[in-house]
């Protein structure tokens, strides 16, 4: 919800994306950015006749043949030009885990196929092509291996010529853009533009910066501040998956701890016992700030039922 505003999207926007890069960070939010950015969370049955739309978009896009598939955010912008206005459909995406077990860059080209065949029926019917609009897919990765740290990656389709010299026009063919946005560990008063940006409201900092964070986004990336975002970033001061990540290392302490000295059996005893503290921390933190009880069930794996006979043996709930 808050990498959705679209003040934080504009700073995005005129950062990666070329069309939007000699823009004013206002102009791209309160202009070029249609609607509301839409954040999908309502699953869709593949065989509904009635699906989910948003200016013409699906917010879900599935087929009869594949499961579904959850965009992040997914939004039209349009940018007003004589003659002919560019549009285009981005998807912003945040993705903790750089090697999750396959290519997150083939998924963000995947995202962008698909994103370009669900326009058919929305945005172009019959042979129209020609209204096919652009699209992105940005990935903001959090926790990039050594190399990705502080790198922003574009892909995109470019013209060779094999054989003579013949030119299309590049609005023919420059139509799917992956990009990989990844961040690191530095604290975000160590990095500039962009990174610090997303650090900041991305990446868990301590409650004490909230207004300091706060103060920083009005003042040097032209953020427009509402109570949601105002709301959303204080969370985020006091909660990430930093919180679940601290409750797994306590655990782990707490699992050497126990099985100091002793043998294999004790020692799988005493790690599975820290783990279950630490989760029992974890649920604990969470409660204490509020959160809602299907993100703690996300974020610690463990049962509603479970979560809530832990908060109410701690007097919590």
């Amino acid at each position: 919800e808050v990498l959705a505003d679209r003040y934080i999207l504009a700073n995005i926007l005129k950062e990666c994306v070329e069309e939007f890069s000699a823009e004013s960070i206002s102009y791209i939010a309160t202009t070029c950015i249609q609607g509301s950015p839409e954040i999908s969370t309502v699953p869709v049955r593949a065989d509904e006749e009635a699906r989910l739309r948003l200016d013409g978009l699906n917010t879900e896009d599935v087929s009869l043949r594949e499961s579904v598939i959850h965009y992040d955010i997914r939004f039209r912008a349009i940018l007003p030009r004589e003659g002919k206005p560019i549009k285009l459909i981005i998807n912003v995406e945040a993705q903790n885990k750089f090697s999750p077990g396959y290519s997150l860059l083939k998924r963000a080209i995947y995202y962008c196929c698909r994103m370009i065949s669900a326009q058919y029926g929305t945005v172009f019917t019959h042979s129209s092509y020609d209204d096919l609009e652009k699209v992105y897919s940005i990935w903001i990765c959090t926790n990039p291996s050594a190399g990705w740290e502080y790198t922003i990656t574009k892909y995109a389709m470019q013209e060779r010529s094999l054989a003579g010299n013949a030119r299309a026009n590049p609005d023919e063919y420059d139509l799917i853009v992956p990009i990989m946005v990844c961040l690191g560990k530095k604290k975000y008063r160590e990095l500039q533009g962009l990174f610090r940006l997303l650090n900041m409201v991305l990446m868990r900092q301590n409650r004490d910066d909230r207004n300091e964070v706060l103060n920083e986004l009005k003042d040097n990336y032209n953020v427009v501040m509402t109570p949601n975002l105002e709301k959303g970033v204080a969370q985020m001061c006091n909660l990430s998956e930093g919180v679940y990540q601290d409750g797994v290392a306590y655990g782990l302490e707490q699992g050497r701890k126990l099985s100091e000295g002793i043998y294999q059996d004790g020692v799988v005893h005493g790690l599975e016992q820290g783990l279950e503290q630490g989760r029992k921390e974890t649920v604990l933190a969470l409660l204490r700030e509020k959160m809602p009880l299907d993100l703690i069930v996300r974020v610690t794996t463990l049962s509603a039922e479970k979560i809530r006979d832990i908060g109410k043996l701690n007097g919590i709930l």
